[in-house]
């Protein structure tokens, strides 16, 4: 019986999973989580409105999604204040991403990124046949100008950019931000990830250009609308490019549950406030819980906290494996030096207090 023929490409690749979930730890240990602290969810959950538009549309769950999305892209144009031209939904940041690289990415076509930034970016860049570039994190900061040079240099397709920043959690302003929009080489496009910005503050993203044809800016309701599980996200960008993804996006990749959660989630401002204040509370106690235990918390911008545990590599992953063997989920950067820190989400009180209650017994074991 013959194999499949695979391409050269895919035969070529080596079998990666860019994170290992939750899930597959839990398998693996034969425990659950008593505090699910690592994948950036939110632990205080969507708003009552999206829970009952996900209960409303599950009635409607035999039908497809609006190919469209329409009503979901007119919420977010009224809400942005931008043409729903220049609006795409997809499959969160991740399927938007893969969508992106496959518009644009071929084999041999230089793509830049910062050493250690989101490797499911990697990932789908491998998967094309594209050729990353890499840059150094400076200060645990992206480095913009070092990026720019980079792309330059290389001749790159995209340029891929966090703000703020996954895994460290650090941000630049506006004002740079939008002074590197300024100067994205000729032929280069940005991709400007947004996935945190909620958990941002004020001053942190550029105003809006849906006719600058620099950038693609890719937004989530992943993090502080809670709901990873539904994997809604949205890139905003000049319509002749939203325009293109048409030709490649899976039509209907978005399920009609999806997009009535996604709906009803935006249009409960005021729970969003409330889960925002939520986080900047939970970022505060994490800090603290750092400090009684001699670690050292970076300045963070997004729903997580990177903690330097204060020696190198080696340690921070005997931290990790303390932690996660008594069953707290955590991560981890994986690229020197970022990769002295581990890295923990905020979440509810309870769950804290396990991870305070935890983290002396695993720093006391890493030792």
């Amino acid at each position: 019986m013959t194999a499949p023929r695979y391409t050269e490409l895919v035969s070529n690749l080596p079998a990666t999973v860019p994170f290992v979930g939750p899930e597959a730890h839990m398998r693996a240990s034969g425990r659950s989580f008593r505090a699910r602290l690592g994948a950036n969810e939110s632990g205080f959950g969507p708003s009552p409105h999206a829970i009952a538009a996900i209960e409303a549309a599950g009635r409607e769950a035999w039908m497809y999604g609006d190919s469209e999305a329409h009503d979901l892209r007119a919420a977010l144009a009224a809400h942005h204040a931008i043409p729903p031209e220049a609006i795409l939904v997809g499959e969160g940041i991740d399927g938007l991403l893969g969508n992106l690289v496959r518009l644009l990415v071929g084999p041999g076509d230089a793509v830049v990124t910062s050493d250690g930034a989101y490797p499911t970016f990697n990932y789908h860049v491998a998967g094309f046949g594209g050729v990353l570039h890499k840059v150094p994190y400076r200060d645990d900061h992206e480095d913009p100008a070092a990026l720019l040079a980079r792309a330059e240099e290389v001749g790159a397709k995209l340029l891929y950019f966090c703000n703020p920043d996954n895994p460290m959690g650090s941000w630049h302003s506006a004002r740079i931000v939008q002074r590197m929009i300024d100067s994205v080489p000729e032929g280069t496009l940005l991709v400007l990830d947004e996935a945190y910005i909620d958990a941002a503050p004020e001053g942190t993203a550029p105003a809006l250009d849906p006719e600058d044809r620099r950038v693609i800016r890719m937004r989530t309701f992943s993090k502080l609308y809670g709901l990873a599980g539904m994997r809604v996200g949205y890139a905003i960008a000049a319509p002749p490019l939203i325009a293109m993804f048409d030709r490649i996006r899976n039509h209907f990749g978005l399920g009609r549950v999806t997009q009535a959660a996604a709906l009803a989630a935006l249009q409960d401002q005021d729970w969003l406030r409330g889960v925002q204040h939520r986080v900047a509370q939970a970022r505060g106690a994490l800090s603290a819980i750092a400090a009684e235990n001699g670690l050292h918390a970076l300045p963070s911008a997004t729903n997580f906290v990177a903690m330097d545990c204060g020696r190198d590599a080696d340690f921070a992953r005997a931290v990790l494996r303390e932690l996660m063997g008594r069953d707290v989920f955590v991560r981890m950067p994986f690229v020197a030096p970022m990769d002295r820190c581990i890295r923990v989400s905020t979440g509810p009180e309870a769950e804290l207090q396990v991870f305070a209650e935890v983290l002396p017994l695993a720093l006391r074991a890493a030792r």
